[in-house]
């Protein structure tokens, strides 16, 4: 099976947006600091931006996960959807912003044993319900339960999952390449 890219849609730039897209892409562009490539193929569909722009957001803001283990949920995700782009993105805000420990990084990157328990732990559960479709396996449930996570960031991480959707999906099909910022941690 050959993955449909995109022919018809173009990125949308903050010079060639419309009044609705160039609103998203100047709020996006300050939160961040440029445009990564994703940015301007989502916006191609404006709620679509917006919608992961503010559920990525409400995740940060209230998963009540460390910035740590937000990443290692992405990056979770993101391999197991099979997304480089999003998996070197997220690398490199592990790498660089969110405490992830070298170590766990690399086991993650490499599909190697994540020795941190507790990181182990969130990294399985988020693969777990992204993989199962929402249905997670009990064993790894009560798993991530005694690792001292609770039924809520269960939850947090199905957001997790939502959001990825949106960014790995479209970035399946528009193939972007990977920014600047993030190439270090092509995969």
């Amino acid at each position: 099976m050959t993955a449909y890219i995109f022919k018809q849609l173009q990125s949308v730039t903050l010079d060639s947006a419309d009044d609705t897209q160039k609103a998203i892409l100047t709020r996006a562009k300050e939160q961040v600091g440029f445009l990564p490539n994703m940015y301007t193929n989502m916006v191609n569909v404006p709620a679509f931006l917006d919608t992961y722009l503010h559920g990525y957001g409400l995740f940060r803001e209230q998963s009540d996960l460390t910035s740590a283990e937000q990443e290692v949920v992405f990056l979770a995700i993101s391999q197991d959807n099979g997304c480089d782009y999003c998996t070197a993105a997220h690398s490199m805000l592990a790498a660089k912003y969110s405490g992830v420990p070298k170590d766990v990084l690399e086991a993650i990157r490499s599909g190697e044993n994540i020795t941190d328990t507790k990181l182990a732990a969130v990294f399985a559960m988020a693969k777990e319900v992204n993989s199962s479709r929402g249905r997670p396996d009990s064993e790894i449930v009560h798993a991530f339960l005694q690792a001292g996570y609770s039924e809520k960031h269960l939850l947090a991480i199905t957001l997790a999952v939502s959001v990825k959707v949106l960014s790995n999906y479209s970035n399946h099909m528009f193939d972007p390449e990977v920014d600047a910022a993030f190439s270090d941690y092509k995969v």
